[in-house]
């Protein structure tokens, strides 16, 4: 399929836009540049709760999205933003939060967790762990249901959403019911045919720029953790059932469907899918891109089932 027209109009906005030097952009240069732009109006929720996070030896920020009729004590999914572990915030993806948390009609946990590089892996994803175990411990606070958890993010987000279902596993965290994972980030092999035929810049996400993510995520390129690079963890057995969504324009389309492969490859339950006409970051994109809507929708049904 050719790529979608909502999507060539937007990339064509993109277009016009400064380009940048990954050989000398800064971090913060890189925030500056990708500041929240609202497309419109945000999806209406219930309500929208600014919280603090105290956390072992730090805190952190996170934000609360309960949905219409989601009733007493609803199921939690823990959201967690992309932006390659170094751009990206609450305000960047609060209207991904709001749309999720309507269609699943659970409350939404979006995490602030600290950004590379100046909190280089595994930081991030303490943060992410720790709001888990944060999130169970405050149920009452929260309003939730603590025994109906899930994960799930976008890109980076959709990695630190890996890593955590993971780390819950293997250190006896709470239990999840689902993680959905969206163009996850699952490796860091720049070899693969996706990103031969997607990362020249010309669909928004770029080889250059992954490998400036990466190298300012992780202290070793070469052998990352296990829990970085979650393609190369040796035992999926036993994680929660996953749904994953790629998009065919995308750089990370091939590892995100060998992740999906290697966990349906030890047993896990799992759902992808892979967006005709679309590139990365369509999920944040909905309000530019309106037929990216059903693929959140079917995200959304798919934690409704796993959440009950």
């Amino acid at each position: 399929m050719t790529l979608n027209p909502q999507v060539e109009a937007l990339l064509g906005y993109f277009a016009q836009m400064p380009p940048v030097d990954y050989a000398t952009i800064t971090p913060q240069a890189l925030r500056e540049a990708n500041r929240t732009m609202q497309m419109g109006p945000p999806p209406a929720v219930a309500q929208v709760r600014d919280l603090a996070l105290d956390l072992p030896g730090r805190t952190i920020g996170a934000r609360l999205y309960v949905p219409e009729g989601a009733g007493e004590n609803p199921p939690l999914v823990l959201f967690y933003h992309g932006g390659g572990w170094v751009i990206g915030d609450l305000e960047s993806h609060d209207a991904t939060a709001r749309a999720l948390a309507r269609a699943s009609g659970a409350a939404v946990l979006a995490v602030d967790y600290r950004l590379a590089p100046e909190t280089k892996f595994p930081g991030p994803l303490d943060d992410c762990y720790d709001a888990l175990l944060w999130a169970v411990a405050h149920a009452g606070d929260l309003g939730i249901d603590p025994a109906r958890l899930a994960v799930a993010g976008d890109s980076a987000g959709g990695n630190l959403a890996a890593a955590v279902a993971i780390r819950a596993r293997d250190e006896g965290g709470p239990k999840l019911a689902h993680q959905l994972l969206i163009y996850p980030v699952a490796d860091a092999d720049f070899e693969r045919g996706s990103y031969a035929s997607n990362g020249s810049g010309a669909y928004f996400l770029s080889t250059a720029m992954m490998q400036w993510f990466w190298a300012h995520y992780v202290v070793d390129l070469d052998a990352p953790h296990p829990h970085a690079a979650v393609l190369r963890h040796d035992d999926l057995a036993g994680l929660p059932s996953a749904t994953v969504v790629v998009a065919q324009y995308d750089p990370l389309r091939d590892e995100g469907l060998a992740y999906a492969d290697a966990l349906a490859a030890a047993g896990v339950a799992v759902d992808s899918e892979e967006a005709p006409g679309m590139i990365h970051g369509f999920f944040s994109m909905f309000e530019a891109v309106p037929d990216a809507m059903p693929f959140i929708e079917r995200a959304g049904a798919k934690l409704k089932a796993a959440l009950g």
